[in-house]
């Protein structure tokens, strides 16, 4: 059940919210139009008064629950109407316009407009449009000619429409912190669609500005690749002259007055305002010596498989700041991807927005290598191959989301829970369709048997718990040529397996032998060691990161 408040204001405000809600609708969506419930119970219902006109009685209407406010005269409050829509799932049983008023009053009295016996509570009535939906309008002057105390009432409604849902057993709703980006509301829905839009502007927006801000190095290149991507850049600037907030809008979508509509950055979510553009611009912004030359895919790779042991081992804002990282590789991905999976990786993006904020302060700094690794393969669009790149770093962000997924859970972030969990769907897809045809063409240039059943050795020294389903998987063709490639390259073919293996578990993967090659892959790419550094290399194997509960190891999929 989904409750949302928005404010009116203005010498008619009443007047236009009871006409709207007794009309026709934008779009002939209103069914039957009509009163369940009221502060008196008696109010007037213009729905329900076949004799009367429905002018006559919205007027009525209206002006009895306006008479508090107009006894204030001059003094009345800026906003006047409360009006919170209140709409049940699809899949909801359809409730009686008992059930409805019922619901009505528990939202009025959990916002403070209506305490349940307060006689002197402000005026309201919840009106009926369809079986699944009310409107609730109120008047925010109480009839002792008070405000109503309703601080943090938006808040204080979520959590009644929880419990809503688990008394009338509706689809329970994950309840939020806080930190989700604002929705489009029905009218800037209709309006998108009356422009051909896929997308509220809103929406759109917020992408927009998302993959700026993921791409940019620097203030300037940020506004640049804005207006690249054709969104209008409003300053707001201070008596000093310096920019202290902007705000974004998208050409062709105008007001009545043909004016562009503008969204403040921090409307459209709460880490896109200017200060918090600017600091993560300064922390990603690259140093004489930062990045370090080669493979921008492995580097990303790498700076992605680091990710579980940071949600694992790290402080909370460096686990917030590699979410927030993550989530900013999400949105430049679908950019340089082939077309056949950048609709999933889009999908996966957008859900994984909602998993990259909570109450906890990211430590952007911590996850640079990240950031600037996404940011060299943006810029060298040239450099996809054959895919591997992108299916080494989808490997492992699997990986690294099924663990976000465990660490929101287990600080009660829901919503970010659930939006990793769908995250997870939409890059299985993209990965199966990206790493099919590259380990296929690993495999057809698989060495000789002879050469195979050696490395089959070497996986049985090196993953003995593992080996037989490496064995017998079918990329295994595609491991041993990679193995065959690092030993033609200068590598020892065993102490690159060994490498490999040692640089994390391979129980929370699905498919050993694919995280196996993409490993192996990377390692044997790098310049190959000298035979004393060889030597010391089988001295040492690093410790594998910790894995979280074994339920976490069932969502892995490769």
């Amino acid at each position: 059940m989904i409750p949302k408040i928005i404010l009116g204001k203005g010498p008619h405000a009443t007047r236009r919210t009871i006409g709207y809600l007794f009309g026709k609708g934008r779009a002939n969506e209103h069914v039957d139009p009509h009163l369940v419930a009221s502060w008196n119970d008696f109010a007037p219902d213009p729905g329900r008064s076949p004799h009367r006109d429905p002018k006559v009685v919205q007027a009525q209407l209206a002006a009895q629950l306006d008479q508090p406010v107009t006894m204030l005269g001059d003094k009345a409050p800026k906003y006047t109407v409360w009006h919170c829509p209140v709409r049940a799932a699809p899949e909801d049983p359809i409730l009686t316009d008992a059930q409805w008023a019922d619901i009505a009053r528990r939202i009025v009295a959990a916002a403070g407009i209506a305490p349940e016996g307060d006689a002197e509570a402000c005026r309201w009535v919840a009106v009926r449009h369809a079986d699944d939906h009310i409107h609730i309008a109120a008047t925010l002057v109480r009839q002792d000619g008070r405000r109503p105390q309703r601080d943090y009432d938006q808040r204080a409604v979520q959590r009644e429409a929880r419990q809503i849902e688990v008394d009338y057993r509706l689809r329970r709703l994950k309840p939020g912190d806080g930190t989700a980006a604002k929705r489009p509301t029905s009218k800037e829905h209709f309006k998108a669609k009356r422009l051909g839009q896929e997308a509220a502007t809103r929406d759109v927006l917020r992408l927009r500005v998302r993959r700026a801000v993921a791409a940019a190095t620097d203030e300037a290149e940020f506004f640049a690749l804005l207006e690249a991507t054709g969104v209008t850049v409003r300053l707001k600037r201070g008596p000093s002259g310096d920019a202290l907030g902007c705000n974004f809008a998208l050409p062709g979508d105008i007001n009545d007055k043909g004016e562009p509509v503008f969204y403040a950055g921090s409307t459209l979510a709460g880490d896109l305002s200017l200060p918090k553009i600017r600091q993560r611009l300064t922390t990603t912004t690259p140093e004489p010596k930062a990045v370090r030359p080669g493979n921008p895919w492995h580097q990303a790779t790498a700076a992605t498989e680091r990710i579980p042991h940071h949600l694992t081992h790290g402080d909370d804002p460096t686990s917030q700041g590699q979410l927030a990282a993550l989530g900013a590789a999400f949105d430049l991905l679908p950019l340089t991807a082939p077309a056949t999976v950048r609709a999933e990786l889009e999908r996966a993006a957008v859900a994984f927005e909602r998993a990259t904020r909570s109450r906890i302060a990211a430590d952007d700094a911590s996850a640079c290598a990240l950031r600037r690794s996404v940011q060299a393969i943006w810029k060298d669009p040239a450099r996809h191959g054959d895919g591997a790149g992108l299916a080494m770093l989808l490997d492992v962000a699997l990986t690294a989301v099924a663990y976000a997924m465990h660490w929101h859970r287990t600080r009660r972030h829901t919503q970010q829970q659930a939006a990793a969990e769908q995250t997870l769907i939409h890059l299985q897809a993209a990965y199966v369709q990206i790493a099919g045809p590259v380990l296929a063409g690993l495999a057809s240039r698989a060495p000789s048997p002879q050469t195979k059943r050696r490395y089959a050795q070497h996986v049985q020294q090196a993953v003995p718990e593992h080996a037989e389903g490496i064995l017998t998987d079918p990329a295994w063709d595609a491991l041993a040529t990679v193995l065959a490639e690092a030993e033609a390259a200068g590598h020892n073919a065993a102490m690159v397996l060994d490498r490999a293996v040692s640089q994390r578990t391979l129980d929370d993967a699905h498919r050993p032998a694919r995280a196996l090659t993409w490993r192996v892959r990377r390692l044997g790419e790098r310049h190959a060691p000298g035979p004393r550094a060889q030597a010391a290399n089988t001295r040492h194997v690093p410790e594998h990161p910790a894995v979280p509960p074994a339920q976490e190891h069932q969502t892995r999929r490769r």
